[in-house]
C-alpha cells in the first residue's frame, strides 16, 4: 500500500493554523482511499530537526566508512530523513507564509534531505514523487496584487521542491486567513471564506485524484 510522508511547519496548532487544517483534510481523505496505508508525519514545529551543521553538510559527501564519528552521528538523521522522501509514494507538506517566507523549521528540513549526488543532482532519488504542498498566507500575494512581490514561498519551493528534487509539485493556496481578526481585512473576508472553501475541496479531490492515480 502507498506511503505518505506528511510535514507539518506551522507554530499554531490544530484547527488555528490554515496550512495544518487543509493538510488535515488532505490527509483524511488520503486515508479513506488508503485504509491499510502509511503515513509517516512530522511535526516540524513539536519536534524541529536540527540545522544542517558543516559536519553535517561535509559528511554527505565523504564515503561512509571514512567519516569520523562525530560525521557518522551528524549524517544518520539527514540519513533518516532522506530515507523517508525515498520511500514515499507521496508527500505533503504544510507550508504557511511566515515573514514572508517558509518557516525556518521547514528550511532545516529541506538542507538536511537536499543532497546533491543523490537527491539532488543528475536523476535525483524521488524524482517523480507527488508533492501537495498547501502554502497558507495571511494576505494575498497573487500576481497583480500590491505584495506581488513579496511571494518566496511559491517561487522558493518551485525551485527546491520541483527543480532540484525533481519532484511532482502541486499547490493548494488558502489565503487572507488573517481577515477574520484583523479589523483592517474586514471587508475581505468573504474572499478568506472562499478561499478557505476551495482550499478545502481542492484538499478532497487532489487526495483522491492522487489516491487513483497511484493505484492504477
Amino acid at each position: 500500500m502507498a506511503t505518505l510522508l506528511h510535514i507539518d511547519s506551522s507554530v499554531l496548532p490544530g484547527e488555528a493554523s490554515a496550512s495544518r487544517s487543509v493538510a488535515a483534510a488532505f490527509r483524511r481523505t488520503w486515508e479513506e482511499q488508503h485504509p491499510e496505508g502509511t503515513v509517516i508525519h512530522r511535526d516540524l514545529a513539536a519536534e524541529p530537526v536540527p540545522h544542517i551543521t558543516a559536519v553535517g553538510w561535509s559528511a554527505g559527501y565523504v564515503a561512509p566508512s571514512e567519516r569520523s564519528p562525530e560525521q557518522s552521528a551528524a549524517f544518520a538523521v539527514r540519513e533518516m530523513l532522506i530515507e523517508e522522501l525515498e520511500r514515499a509514494d507521496a508527500v505533503l507538506i504544510g507550508a504557511p507564509m511566515h515573514n514572508f517566507s517558509i518557516p525556518s523549521t521547514l528550511k532545516a528540513w529541506l538542507d538536511n534531505v537536499l543532497l546533491l549526488g543523490r537527491t539532488a543532482g543528475e536523476n535525483p532519488s524521488a524524482q517523480g514523487t507527488p508533492v501537495i504542498v498547501v502554502a497558507s498566507r495571511g494576505g494575498s500575494y497573487a500576481p497583480g496584487t500590491p505584495r506581488e512581490g513579496f511571494e518566496y514561498v511559491r517561487n522558493y519551493l518551485e525551485a527546491v521542491l520541483e527543480r532540484t528534487l525533481g519532484l511532482d509539485l502541486d499547490f493548494i493556496v488558502p489565503e487572507l486567513t488573517l481577515a477574520p481578526r484583523n479589523p483592517a481585512m474586514s471587508e475581505l473576508i468573504p474572499l478568506y471564506e472562499a478561499s478557505r472553501k476551495r482550499a478545502f475541496e481542492e484538499a478532497a479531490v487532489k487526495a483522491k485524484e492522487l489516491a487513483e492515480r497511484l493505484a492504477a
